[in-house]
């Protein structure tokens, strides 16, 4: 069995729906839809035969509907059989239904009556009468037609009076369930400020974003979060990554009990995960999409779900999800910290931080992401399974303890720039400040500027810095210079040239210029600098030979990096734990 889709015009074949296939319905002649608003490649559609449902995405620019809500352009919602998906500007109808082997409606089997046992045809007459056919008095007889005609009436009569009972009926149980929600969650009756209900599953994209809200989910002052694999879930096949979208399983028995305690106590419940796959290409979107609205199936509740696709903002331990769960999805109610929590298995526990535990956890993003919010912690063992607090591993550098108001070089007894020409040479790690530093105190003062990454080559560092001493300047060369070879070619130049060469040792250490060079990836726009890779740093710390006097040089200045910001919001950022 899979789903098809039924076109409103009856001469269009159903279309079939294979499990987790993607369909794409446009502008075709599958469709015969030659409306030019409509995009070839308009709606995609991906059944999940299992959990008897199938999620829409918009790719069209114009709007594709499902039961008369409009998607926006890579927006996708849920939908379920007897649904109506609308192709384009409302128009175009398809209804969803499960279909037999063949892709084709199956129809319901007739049932054959039995010669012997046969009675006539119920209608709902006979259901819902008080009186049965066999109590009506014998003398009553009418003709065969007179009776048939009548009876058929009175069905009719009947059965649309029923109908309307039953409307009824239905409409009273709605109303009376909508209130009691309303009457369970409003403001004061849990301690707890509640938005407005989701009407519906669906997909939103916002850049290397990815927003899922469940039907049902309700904004609220207290979060309940939750990291998802191996913190909800974890491997059917025991594997430490899944083999397959189906290789999963809740990760404990308790762990529904418990979301649904939290759901209970006023808490809106939110995942937050990271999936680098996905930028990579090593994981489909539509498959992990496929596969969070079967977990949450599984679970059977309302959860709003955040993922990161790709390095930065979004991807913890930084708080770019956090950010825009509180200021754009949460109903513009202010979430409560305090009040809050937050669940994870990246808690930086040692090796056999348990006696069952050998392997020590990858890293601590889901404990730095608690901590840069400000948010209560728990592993998932402590959380779900009530185990005492495990040890943990802190990270060797906190961005909020460095000092604004430290030194800016040593000796302070030195001076920055000098009234005669001269060459000074950067040496540091990438990322350890040296370009802003060399550019607000020596640049500004006239001091020619040379750097690799926008020249190129150190050979055509040394011609620029050779060009730029014949003209009466003095030269920063800003590149890291490691060694005694790449430092020793502007040593020979000011030689040359007759003038002195200053080293400006930045001091960075490697963890504080991994920070620095995440920060910069996710902050910097501008241009001049390459991108830095953990390999290329640990390059630097292998080739790294401290700078002395006896190499040529007349001074040697150790720079520290200070961090000053003029934007309050991206130093807020640059405090944050980036490490994952």
């Amino acid at each position: 069995m899979e789903f098809c889709l039924l076109a409103g015009d009856p001469t269009l074949e159903p279309v079939p729906l294979p499990h987790r296939t993607p369909v794409i319905l446009g502008r075709d002649p599958q469709t015969r839809i030659t409306d030019r608003k409509c995009s070839r490649q308009q709606v995609e559609l991906l059944a999940d035969c299992e959990n008897r449902s199938v999620r829409v995405t918009q790719l069209g620019v114009n709007p594709t509907s499902v039961e008369g809500m409009n998607l926006t352009q890579g927006s996708s919602t849920g939908m379920k059989e007897g649904e109506t998906l609308c192709v384009v500007n409302g128009q175009y109808q398809y209804t969803l239904a499960f279909s037999g082997s063949n892709g084709k409606p199956s129809a319901p089997r007739k049932k054959t009556a039995n010669p012997r046992t046969s009675s006539p045809k119920k209608t709902l007459r006979d259901y819902f009468s008080t009186t049965s056919n066999n109590q009506q008095e014998p003398d009553k007889k009418k003709s065969k037609v007179q009776e048939d005609e009548k009876e058929g009436l009175d069905s009719e009569n009947e059965t649309a009076q029923k109908l309307k009972e039953l409307q009824e009926m239905a409409a009273k149980a709605q109303k009376s369930k909508k209130s009691k929600l309303v009457s369970e969650t409003e403001p004061g009756s849990s301690g707890t400020n509640r938005g407005q209900l989701c009407p519906k599953d669906s997909w939103e994209e916002h850049g290397k974003l990815l927003v899922f809200n469940k039907k049902g989910v309700e904004a609220s002052t207290k979060i309940a979060g939750f990291d998802i694999d191996s913190t909800i879930i974890t491997t059917k096949s025991g594997k430490v990554f899944p083999t397959s979208p189906d290789d999963w399983r809740i990760l404990y028995p308790e762990v529904p009990r418990k979301l649904k305690e939290r759901l209970s106590a006023g808490f809106k419940i939110v995942f937050f995960t990271n999936q680098l796959g996905i930028s990579r290409g090593k994981l489909q979107p539509e498959v992990f999409k496929a596969k969070t609205e079967a977990v949450l199936e599984k679970l059977g509740l309302p959860v709003q779900v955040f993922v990161a696709t790709g390095a930065g903002i979004y991807r913890k331990p930084v708080l770019g999800m956090w950010d825009f769960l509180c200021e754009k999805a949460n109903d513009g109610i202010k979430v409560d910290v305090e009040q809050s929590l937050y669940v994870g298995d990246a808690a930086g526990r040692p090796a056999n931080w348990a006696p069952d535990r050998k392997k020590k956890d990858f890293s601590c993003s889901d404990r730095l992401f608690a901590l840069n919010a400000g948010l209560p912690f728990f592993t998932p063992e402590e959380f779900f399974l009530g185990w005492k607090e495990a040890p943990f591993q802190p990270p060797t550098f906190d961005p909020r303890k460095l000092d604004a108001t430290g030194l800016l070089y040593e000796p302070p007894t030195s001076q920055l720039t000098l009234p005669s020409q001269e060459i000074v040479v950067a040496v540091g790690y990438p990322a350890a400040g040296k370009s802003t530093f060399m550019k607000n105190q020596l640049v500004s003062k006239d001091y020619a500027y040379i750097n690799r990454d926008t020249l190129g080559s150190w050979q055509k560092c040394v011609s620029a810095c050779e060009e730029a001493l014949r003209s009466g300047r003095s030269v920063v060369v800003d590149n890291t210079n490691p060694d005694l070879e790449s430092r020793s070619r502007y040593i020979d130049c000011a030689q040359k040239a007759g003038v002195p060469v200053r080293c400006f040792l930045f001091t960075a250490p490697i963890e504080l210029v991994k920070h620095n060079n995440r920060f910069r990836e996710m902050t910097y726009i501008g241009s001049g600098h390459s991108s830095v890779n953990d390999m290329i740093i640990h390059s630097y710390k292998n080739k790294y030979v401290p700078p002395s006097l006896n190499e040529g040089f007349s001074e040697i200045l150790r720079i520290n990096f200070v961090p000053h910001f003029d934007d309050p919001q991206l130093e807020a950022l640059w405090r944050q734990f980036s490490e994952s």
